[in-house]
């Protein structure tokens, strides 16, 4: 099994180009939507130029009004959230085979990217039954994943910057799941999460609730806690749920609401329910959705 470089990368924080090595696969990564200082034409085109005839392919399951402009290049599997809640089910043997060979993939940072690398890794073969499904559930927070999958998921949320650790998780995933000691260092890992969820717990008593709006803000240099969980204990107040903190205002609604986030905010791609900006922006993002905070 042919093991190529592996890098993270996000909508807003590509890699360089000319740092990649050779043929380049591109999983799970949004093209940019303006959010955060970061657009198409200042991040993801000069990305996907500068790799040129090396970019074998970029598979993405997010919405992006510029995804018909490279319908006609068969690199480019672009589909929406609602098509496809994540993005593993996207990366088929088909597709991998038609791609042929490549040196280095580049994937986004969570469950859902690691899976599409792993699966990329194994030529488009789940690395166990259900990964797929376990991939869904935990990028939509729509059903239950399974044990394994809530343990990486976990970890990763645990220690949200570290690369090493994600490297661990694809290599444990590629493997088939079959490195017990692997394991039980990543269970390690998630272990960590528990005082990131009860701080998170601590920060949901703040939410003041406005126009079926749930917003709190986290005082500066606040000890760690665990985003997901407080956007969603936030959802258990009011339809829409807000995380004010010194990296970003992220705004959050349940998979299944029907609410399109990037319309209302007039942004041009990303994840219809989820959406994160830079904090100078939180004053019109809150005037836009209708809450405030005076």
């Amino acid at each position: 099994m042919a093991f190529p470089h592996i890098v993270f990368g996000t909508p807003r924080k590509l890699p360089k180009a000319k740092s990649l090595k050779g043929r380049v696969a591109v999983l799970d990564i949004a093209f940019a939507a303006g959010a955060g200082g970061a657009s198409f034409e200042n991040t993801t085109k000069p990305f996907i130029d500068g790799l040129g005839e090396r970019l074998a392919a970029w598979i993405d399951h997010h919405d992006h009004q510029l995804h018909p402009e490279y319908a006609s290049d068969a690199r480019f599997v672009l589909r929406t959230k609602a098509q496809h809640g994540a993005c593993p089910e996207l990366v088929t043997p088909e597709r991998v085979a038609f791609a042929g060979p490549v040196d280095t993939i580049c994937c986004h940072t969570d469950f859902d990217g690691l899976c599409s690398a792993a699966k990329w890794i194994l030529g488009g073969q789940e690395p166990y039954p259900g990964a797929d499904d376990d991939a869904r559930a935990i990028d939509t927070r729509m059903g239950r994943p399974s044990e394994r999958a809530n343990v990486l998921d976990r970890a990763l949320r645990a220690r949200p910057r570290d690369d090493a650790l994600r490297g661990l998780i694809v290599k444990f995933l590629a493997d088939r799941c079959e490195d017990l000691v692997l394991y039980r260092s990543i269970e390690s890992a998630s272990a960590a999460l528990l005082p990131r969820e009860d701080t998170a717990r601590e920060l949901a008593r703040g939410y003041k609730v406005q126009n079926d709006i749930a917003f709190v803000r986290v005082p500066e240099k606040h000890a760690p806690y665990d985003k997901t969980l407080l956007l969603m204990l936030g959802q258990e107040r009011a339809q829409l749920s807000i995380v004010l903190d010194e990296q970003a205002l992220t705004v959050a609604a349940r998979f299944d609401s029907g609410i399109d986030l990037l319309a209302q905010l007039g942004l041009a791609g990303g994840m219809p329910t989820v959406v994160s900006v830079a904090p100078n922006q939180a004053t019109d993002v809150l005037e836009k959705l209708g809450y405030n905070r005076t």
